[in-house]
């Protein structure tokens, strides 16, 4: 299905950028959804590099449509979805308490305990004068962000000392600490669209962990679309996704994380979920979707029209303009 206002083309504003530390995949990204949503007729495609742009930066280019491809705490995580909300502009994306609720790995955590998907025991360690609070977590354990994607500051720390270093690190960033249980095991990713869980992909890097390099950087890891999985995973996969996905209040697009232990029995582990992900050439919620059949194309401009049918819709029964 297309859309247009008034006989004319739906004029989509693509955001990249931004000032967060994913800026440099998101300029890929944009560009990436950009180069897709051109080749659809009956879309306008505006290309903007944002840092933290004003609703009035956005509105001067009139647009129908907003596809903020932004990564990271201000982009992703609320701040720019609040700017969206203020314009009373369609746009692809959760809404700002959604996007604010998954940035937030500690409260995505509890979230999704509350609906039954496992996830590793983890601690948000506090800082008084320099000095951490005790962590009853022994190595090895993983210390990350709460707060950021790509695993942008993540290091896995084996003993007491690699673990002081890392916590250092990321205060002295100015960035809250998670500590959470390390567990070896498979990595594996579910995207989801409007609620549809994608094909399940197996990431099997080179390295010791999918850090960013291995994300975007490296030709070396290896993807296996609908991997073998023990019976019963694949189903408990889709399920926590969608599971997480509701509880948070998602909408359009994401993708959860996960780990699969090594265990007799095996059993899968939640980590994360990114309401912005990743639209690169290495990215996989394209790579998923196009193993279902649906282009990148496709798959954008579907995520633009819907977000504009929904901006209408809403409007009509509001009895609004759409646009300022």
């Amino acid at each position: 299905m297309t859309q247009d206002v008034g006989g004319r083309r739906l004029r989509t504003l693509v955001l990249m950028g931004g000032p967060d530390a994913e800026r440099e995949v998101s300029l890929q990204s944009g560009e990436q959804v950009a180069n897709a949503l051109d080749a659809a007729s009956d879309l306008e495609v505006i290309r903007l590099v944002v840092d933290r742009p004003t609703r009035e930066d956005l509105l001067a280019h009139a647009p129908d449509v907003v596809f903020p491809v932004l990564h990271g705490p201000f982009g992703e995580g609320g701040p720019m979805q609040e700017i969206l909300e203020s314009m009373r502009v369609a746009y692809v994306g959760c809404r700002p308490r959604a996007a604010a609720t998954a940035m937030d790995k500690v409260l995505t955590k509890a979230l999704a305990s509350e609906v039954g998907v496992p996830t590793p025991s983890a601690r948000e360690l506090r800082v008084d004068d320099g000095v951490f609070e005790p962590c009853d977590l022994e190595p090895p354990v993983v210390v990350k962000p709460a707060n950021e994607g790509s695993s942008v500051g993540l290091s896995i720390c084996r003993t007491r000392e690699e673990f002081d270093r890392a916590c250092r690190d990321l205060v002295a960033k100015g960035r809250r600490v998670l500590c959470e249980r390390y567990i070896e095991g498979r990595e594996l990713t579910v995207g989801i669209v409007d609620g549809e869980p994608l094909p399940i992909i197996e990431i099997v890097p080179a390295v010791e962990f999918y850090d960013y390099e291995a994300k975007y950087t490296r030709e070396d890891t290896r993807y296996v679309l609908d991997p073998e999985l023990p019976a019963g995973i694949a189903d408990a996969l889709r399920r926590h996704t969608k599971a997480v996905w509701d509880r948070i209040g998602c909408r359009d697009l994401a993708r959860a994380d996960f780990l699969l232990d090594r265990r007799p029995t095996p059993g899968v582990w939640f980590l994360e979920i990114n309401t912005m992900p990743g639209m690169t050439t290495h990215s996989l919620v394209p790579k998923a979707a196009r193993h279902r059949g649906q282009s990148m194309t496709e798959l954008c401009a579907g995520l633009v029209r819907r977000a504009f049918a929904r901006s209408e819709a809403g409007a009509r029964s509001a009895g609004v303009g759409v646009r300022s």
